[in-house]
């Protein structure tokens, strides 16, 4: 007998509650052979989903833009980075007149915590701050010998938004400075593990070599077959200026010695060409004193006759008689003309009468 219940006015009665189902009764029926293959024929068709469904936890976040009064190989060099980077992002250029801690304030609003800031001088000198925003350190370098994707006829090539793996020269663990700037660079062009924007593939290499105490970057692809690297570009040397403990200031932890600023090289050029122009100047000065100097008369050295044989000496002929004149061809032959056009004009004249 069913439970039922009755309100207070005497009202109709309730139906009681549906007991719950069993978990073996809550199961869905199985489905038919059938079924099943025509499930598996369109799993077939579709497109698979991406490869790595791991969990992007690094959010390393990278601002890359450039001061006014950059030239077009600079704005080429920075869009190929942002290719290479696909964890960086990009921002209006920078007055000039701005101080560079305004940098932070920019990095702040987009949310980056990483900044690469191309900042150009004299529209010939470019430099580049890496820093880490917004407690440092930061890093002040000399762009030099920059060749873009654009300029480099180069066969290498690499997928777009791949990871690159990071070749550091032995250098960089030797000396404190060299090991700190290392892992500024590791933080800034590593691509962060299962980025939105990036590709679940390592096909190229960044190397970071030391030389002539300047870093040298280079971006090579990997080939499969057998590991050889080709290279892609962009190429650039970095020469390093300074090294703050602050992000875009503050105390100095490191100044390279043998940094020379781009005035001063180009005021050297201009004193050794001035010194080489000088100096000829003065050679032709001495050249012409030496010729108004009154030649010195040296005194005869007896021994420069020894091998002087004395030639024979013959009987000298004078001529009494006057020689004949020359004959002119080319006066006579004039003189026959004129003679001869006289005589025309005297026998034209008479027939005219």
């Amino acid at each position: 007998m069913a439970a039922t219940k009755r309100k207070l006015g005497g009202g109709s009665a309730v139906p009681a509650k549906k007991p719950k189902r069993k978990e073996k009764d809550a199961r869905p029926p199985a489905k038919s052979p059938v079924v099943v293959a025509e499930e598996v024929e369109e799993d077939r068709d579709r497109i698979p989903g991406p490869v790595c469904k791991g969990k992007w936890k690094n959010k390393e976040r990278i601002l890359i833009f450039s001061s006014r009064g950059i030239n077009f190989r600079t704005r080429h060099l920075m869009q190929d980075l942002r290719m290479l980077m696909p964890h960086s992002k990009a921002d209006t250029k920078m007055d000039r007149k701005d101080k560079l801690f305004v940098v932070n304030e920019v990095c702040e609003m987009k949310n980056c915590n990483k900044c690469i800031y191309f900042e150009a001088k004299k529209k010939q000198d470019l430099y580049m701050w890496l820093s880490n925003s917004p407690h440092g350190p930061s890093a002040k370098f000399l762009v030099q010998n920059i060749h873009t994707l654009a300029e480099l006829k180069m066969t290498g090539n690499c997928l777009k938004g791949s990871r690159p793996l990071l070749s550091f020269d032995p250098t960089f663990d030797e000396l404190p400075h060299y090991a700190l700037l290392k892992e500024l660079l590791i933080q800034i062009f590593s691509t962060p593990r299962y980025h939105p924007k990036s590709q679940p593939f390592v096909d190229h290499v960044f190397t970071f070599t030391i030389l002539d105490n300047r870093i040298w970057f280079r971006n090579s692809q990997i080939i499969e077959e057998d590991a050889a690297l080709v290279e892609i570009g962009p190429r650039f040397v970095l020469n390093l200026i300074k090294m703050f403990q602050g992000s875009f200031g503050g105390p100095t932890l490191y100044e390279n010695p043998h940094y020379q600023s781009p005035n001063m090289h180009r005021r050297i050029i201009r004193s050794i060409t001035a010194a080489k122009y000088r100096e000829k100047q003065q050679v032709k000065d001495v050249q012409k004193l030496k010729r108004k100097e009154p030649k010195t008369l040296l005194a005869h050295d007896p021994t420069e006759d020894v091998f002087v044989t004395p030639a024979e000496e013959k009987p000298i002929e004078i001529q009494w008689v006057k020689p004949e004149p020359k004959v002119d061809l080319k006066a006579r032959k004039k003189k026959i003309y004129k003679r001869q056009r006289k005589i025309k004009q005297k026998l034209n004249t008479r027939s005219a009468k």
